[in-house]
């Protein structure tokens, strides 16, 4: 008898810790917050999105590894590899959304996934962050309660290179005339800009000149003829991996001036220069954020990620533009999450929902970003119910031939003539979608 119930003891809790493996209650349980990832590690933005991705990755394995998680509670992942398509990302969402007991959030890394996962977020309860990319309309948070473009939109990227052209060109009466031409990914991504330069160019009296390429953007010969044929005084590019390298060379080829070239912050990275050297001398782009290993939290990647041989991707990738800002991504979701449970409850595991509000109520001023090891990585952020973006503000980047030199000039994106745009295009989105606006009390929720 004694035998016979020690064997079932040891059946029972076998099958306890088999229910401890498989069950998503389990995973609550064990204070595990899961965050689903969003990649494309394959196409032709694959050298773009492979270091966006592994700064993502290794930030959450520091987190671990430093910190031991969020206040005790351990951070978990799972990729899905996506190809920049957007019926991929939507397979993804389906696929991730609630394993592991639900997901925290979703960074879609495409403005077309963003576009098919706003309609979708609301119902599932799961906050998007889009970090310089989107609905740049989902900056109104009354309307957007689930989309989080922070940091910028195409709007204010595209207003701050009006302005800085303006600056070069030694005021905004000096643009009377000019020609600036927008070669653009011919997707949701490269239109975006547009409605904001057509404002800008009536205000400025400048000729605004739409050059789109086909995705992905290898094929260039008609666009850049284009250029050659109306020699344009500034050309603005809007591309996303290949097509930005294949620009430069095409410019080159054509004799175009590489110093009157800027490109968006997705056009800025090592990836779409390096191959072109010397000949991507002098073109300029947007920078949201600096790169190196001297930022604290790059050195504590280095050592509790690296330096156990866990990296995501190859060392020398750590610090990389679009590595720190997957790095910036990840941090500002594991802030969200950690400002979550300040409100909902300290070491445990939040839901969607809750991390929804954890987004809306960030303020990261210098000290706390110092604090957190991103010293001069980027501006201070504080969102709002109103304001899912936080902060406007971009500096440009010039290229020497070597690498990338940040201009000391930060510029923040005119309201005045932003804010009546997002607030038109976001009640006409709620007009077709059937929301409605949210109110102060309704913030306080």
């Amino acid at each position: 008898m004694k035998v016979k119930s020690l064997f079932m003891a040891a059946a029972v809790t076998a099958a306890g810790l088999a229910s401890l493996i498989t069950s998503p209650a389990a995973f609550a349980q064990a204070k595990e917050q899961f965050y689903p990832l969003l990649v494309y590690r394959t196409g032709p933005y694959a050298p773009n999105g492979t270091p966006w991705a592994n700064g993502k990755q290794d930030y959450i394995k520091m987190i671990n590894a430093r910190d031991g998680g969020i206040n005790g509670v351990k951070l978990t992942y799972e990729e899905c590899e996506t190809g920049y398509a957007t019926d991929k990302g939507v397979e993804c969402y389906e696929r991730l959304k609630g394993k592991n007991g639900g997901a925290t959030v979703f960074d879609p890394q495409s403005t077309g996934i963003t576009f098919a996962l706003t309609d979708k977020a609301p119902i599932d309860k799961i906050p998007l962050i889009t970090l310089g990319y989107g609905l740049s309309a989902a900056q109104d948070g009354m309307i957007f309660k689930w989309n989080f473009p922070l940091m910028g939109s195409y709007w204010t990227g595209a207003d701050i290179l009006v302005q800085h052209i303006a600056k070069t060109a030694g005021g905004y009466d000096k643009l009377k005339g000019k020609k600036i031409a927008l070669v653009y990914h011919d997707s949701p991504f490269g239109k975006e800009p547009i409605p904001e330069l057509q404002e800008r160019s009536k205000m400025h009296s400048f000729d605004l000149q739409l050059i789109p390429v086909a995705a992905p953007g290898v094929d260039q010969k008609a666009a850049w003829l284009q250029v050659r044929q109306s020699r344009p005084d500034y050309v603005m590019l809007w591309g996303w991996g290949v097509m930005n390298s294949t620009a430069l060379k095409e410019a080159q080829a054509t004799g175009y001036p590489r110093e009157k070239m800027y490109g968006v912050w997705w056009a800025g990275a090592e990836p779409d220069v390096k191959d072109v050297g010397m000949g991507a001398k002098g073109y300029n782009a947007l920078a949201l954020n600096t790169a190196g290993t001297h930022p604290k939290v790059m050195q504590d990647i280095l050592k509790y990620v690296h330096g156990k041989d866990a990296g995501t991707g190859p060392k020398d990738e750590v610090g990389s533009v679009l590595y720190t800002r997957g790095v910036i991504i990840q941090m500002l979701s594991i802030e969200a999450t950690r400002r979550a449970q300040e409100r909902f409850g300290k070491g445990k595991v939040m839901t969607g929902e809750q991390v929804r509000w954890g987004f809306e109520n960030l303020a990261l001023d210098q000290k706390k970003l110092d604090s957190l090891g991103f010293a001069g990585v980027m501006r201070p952020l504080s969102t709002s119910c109103a304001d899912h973006m936080g902060s406007t503000w971009a500096r440009i980047e010039t290229w020497d031939g070597a690498k990338w030199n940040v201009q000391p000039t930060w510029y923040e994106a005119d309201e005045q003539i932003i804010k009546p745009m997002v607030k038109a295009a976001a009640e006409k989105y709620a007009a077709e979608k059937k929301w409605t606006r949210r109110t102060a009390a309704d913030c306080q929720s």
